[in-house]
């Protein structure tokens, strides 16, 4: 998988590059629907991803945000490439620098690779399964491994920086979480967890789809933490069904299964 790790790594750096033409300059926002807006940035970055990933990997399937989805043409093929070309385009509108180029392989269903690249601030998350994961923080490398904290009332939650839902909220007073980070993009609170500044990210809805989620699993894998529904069950990166209809839960490993379990009722 090491070249595979090392194409996607150089594909999310160019797309990068293209994402901070306009980051610097004026852009157009429209909507894809009431509550979810896309760039030009956005678009140019995908398609860039698309084609470079078809030309070095022909014989895989390939599920993108922005792209019109060849989900029915990836079924059944077992290497499939899951590409958000810019979570957090809600933060990149705002300029707060938190949006990221995720690309990620899974290969039969499980996330095998990851790469997720935060332009703005020259940091990028690498990781292969089994094979561990390492940050680049503009051109230090450094091993990622996740914290050992195992004490509910110990971890330390990242949240949306645009949204907290009331039942996050209540879950924090349930498990007695009193430290709070708040950061866009589901790569970057992932990244947070694998560097072990966090321990534990929820996303208790239907918000999310595979795409943001399988680059962020496999660096957490690689680095010795969980991501798994909220019911404890592993994701299963199927094009037939692109959103997580379970939520998200992200730790550090120590204790997911317990958390899973108390957290069960909640969603």
């Amino acid at each position: 998988m090491q070249h595979e790790l090392e194409t996607a790594e150089a594909i999310a750096r160019e797309a990068g590059e293209l994402v901070m033409g306009y980051y610097r300059g004026d852009f157009q926002v429209d909507l894809k629907n009431e509550t979810e807006p896309v760039t030009e940035a956005d678009r140019v970055a995908n398609n860039h991803i698309v084609r470079r990933l078809r030309e070095e990997f022909p014989q895989d399937a390939i599920i993108a945000e922005e792209s019109t989805n060849e989900a029915a043409a990836a079924e059944g093929v077992r290497r499939v490439w899951m590409v958000d070309p810019m979570d957090g385009t809600k933060e990149f509108i705002k300029h707060t620098d938190e949006f990221a180029v995720m690309i990620g392989l899974a290969v039969e269903g499980r996330p095998q690779l990851g790469v997720v690249n935060q332009p703005a601030t020259r940091t990028l998350y690498r990781g292969i399964v089994g094979d561990g994961a390492e940050s680049d923080i503009d051109g230090k490398v450094s091993a990622m491994k996740v914290s050992d904290r195992a004490t509910p009332a110990d971890l330390r939650l990242i949240c949306s920086r645009s949204h907290l839902p009331d039942v996050v909220q209540k879950i924090m007073e349930d498990l007695g979480i009193t430290e709070m980070v708040r950061s866009g993009s589901v790569g970057l609170k992932i990244g947070r967890i694998a560097t072990q500044s966090c321990d534990l990210y929820l996303h208790p809805s239907i918000g999310t789809k595979l795409w943001d989620a399988c680059a962020p699993e496999a660096i957490l894998a690689a680095a010795g933490g969980a991501l798994t529904d909220f019911d404890g069950n592993p994701v299963k990166y199927d094009p037939a069904h692109l959103h997580n209809v379970r939520g998200l839960l992200a730790s550090n490993g120590a204790i997911h299964a317990e958390l899973a379990e108390r957290l069960r009722g909640y969603y």
